[in-house]
This record gives C-alpha cells, structure tokens and sequence, in this order.
C-alpha cells in the first residue's frame, strides 16, 4: 500500500474502497470482504445511507481501529453549524467509533462555512482527525481556503482518465490539499474497460483497463476509492501496486482527457437545483 500524507501529518492510503450505492443489506458484507482482500481505508457519506452497516463491519472486521481509515460526509440537508454539529456525532453512532479520520463537506452548497465551524471545532475536540471538502471547483476551494482557521486537507472531485482535472490538481497542489477521485472508473461510461489505450497498455502489463486507470491516477498523486459488489473485482483493484507506468504510458494516458464531466457539472443551475432538493 502507498500513503500520502495530509497537510496535518495524517498518513492516508492512497487507496480505498468506496460503498456509494451499496445498498444498506449488502454494505456490510462488501465492507468485509473489502477488509479481508486488504483495503484499510473505507469511504462512505451520510448521503448514502450505509453508515450503520460500515460501523457493524467495522466492528465484526477483528482489524483494531487504528489500522482503519474512514471516511464519511456531511450531506446538504445538515449544513450549517448546528445541524453539521449534530450530525458528526450521529455519523459517530452510525459508525460505532470514537473518531472518523476524514470528514468531508459532500457539496459545495448551503451554508457550507457553517459546517465547517462545526468540523474545524470537531477536529480540535480529537473527534476528526482529518477535514476536508468534495465536489470542491477551483473557485470554491480558494475561496474556503483563504477564510478559515483550518484550511481543508483533502479535496474528493470526479476525476478519471476523461476528465483529469488538471487544472483542479494545480490549485489543490497550491493550497496543500490532497486530491482524492471519485468515479475512478467514470461509472463504466463512454466504454470506459474497452478502452483501446487503456487495453493496449494493460496488455504491457497483464494487467486490466481498470488496473491501469487506477494506476495512472494514482502515479499522479490522486487518491482513488473503487467500488465493487464482487471480491474478486476488489482483488483486482487492489493489485495495482507491483508495476508503475512509464512516462510514454502516462502520456498516452493523459491524451484521453476531455476536461469535462462524464455526469454533471455543479455551475448547472439545474444541476444545482436537484442537487440541493435531495434529502
């Protein structure tokens, strides 16, 4: 496994496995089989209504806590201070945990700076041991960084090989926080696993277009957190650690990006509309 470290001196995998539309009935055993391939860090959010059945695999896993890094998210409907306060220790209880290691604010909306007081204060009680933010653009991230006490240490923003976030990267490198993807794989879109440059390359290797897709980010210093239903998919993912890509595999990667959403993009005002009206 592979480490970044946050601005903080918080030591994070650099990969992890994601439960965003796992169902609450399978989370627990997904989380575990995770735990059991190896992944150490687990990604979840109150938004996706699993939090409960990540903390009953936590606990069932027999890895002590220590060796485990979660993550979770306060969603739009709790922003604000008082409601972000109450629902750090509601994520807490979900967890079945004394700690969460990274919290994020999950989007860019409501009175995120509110949330934030409550996170920064969160942090300082040993509650958190990391914050961040996620879905974050650019203007965004500098404009919460230059007016908070604790600058954000972690950044999750849809990132795969057709969208690659370049420009994000720069000012995420800028203002020291770590950039973590989300939809490493695009969902599968725009035939995302038969993607001749990526197969070509795989081939290499013996290795598959999925492999090399995390692989690629990774080298590039972004943190990735696949989700798989299957165990063997979770084997694959996390065999990405016993070969690097050379500079012309990195090039020929880095000429599929499209700098553009595969899904949406957060300056939609219809986009934004339906974003804010899910509970």
């Amino acid at each position: 496994m592979q480490y970044v470290t946050l601005s903080n001196g918080i030591r994070m995998p650099m990969l992890g496995y994601g439960v965003y539309q796992v169902s609450n009935e399978e989370c627990e055993r997904c989380v575990l089989d995770a735990i059991d391939v190896g992944y150490r860090s687990v990604d979840t959010a109150q938004a996706y209504h699993n939090e409960e059945s990540v903390g009953k695999a936590i606990e069932k896993c027999g890895i002590p806590r220590s060796e485990l890094f979660l993550t979770t998210k306060v969603w739009i409907s709790n922003a604000g201070y008082e409601k972000a306060k109450a629902s750090i220790n509601m994520s807490l209880q979900n967890l079945r945990t004394d700690y969460i290691d990274l919290l994020l604010i999950h989007q860019p909306f409501g009175d995120y700076y509110g949330t934030w007081r409550a996170m920064e204060e969160a942090y300082r009680a040993g509650k958190l041991r990391a914050i961040g933010v996620s879905n974050f653009y650019p203007d965004r991230l500098v404009d919460l960084c230059r007016f908070v006490n604790i600058k954000p240490m972690v950044n999750q923003v849809e990132t795969h090989v057709f969208q690659q976030q370049t420009q994000a990267h720069e000012w995420m490198n800028k203002y020291g926080v770590a950039h973590e993807s989300w939809g490493p794989f695009a969902e599968g879109r725009k035939d995302f696993f038969t993607n001749p440059v990526l197969c070509d390359i795989g081939q290499k290797y013996q290795k598959s277009a999925a492999q090399i897709a995390l692989r690629f980010l990774i080298q590039r210093g972004v943190i990735v957190i696949p989700k798989s239903t299957h165990k063997e998919r979770m084997k694959e993912n996390f065999e990405i650690f016993n070969f690097t890509l050379t500079e012309g595999d990195m090039l020929k990667i880095a000429a599929l990006d499209e700098s553009k959403s595969a899904f949406f993009s957060h300056y939609d005002p219809a986009t934004v509309e339906f974003i804010t009206s899910v509970k």
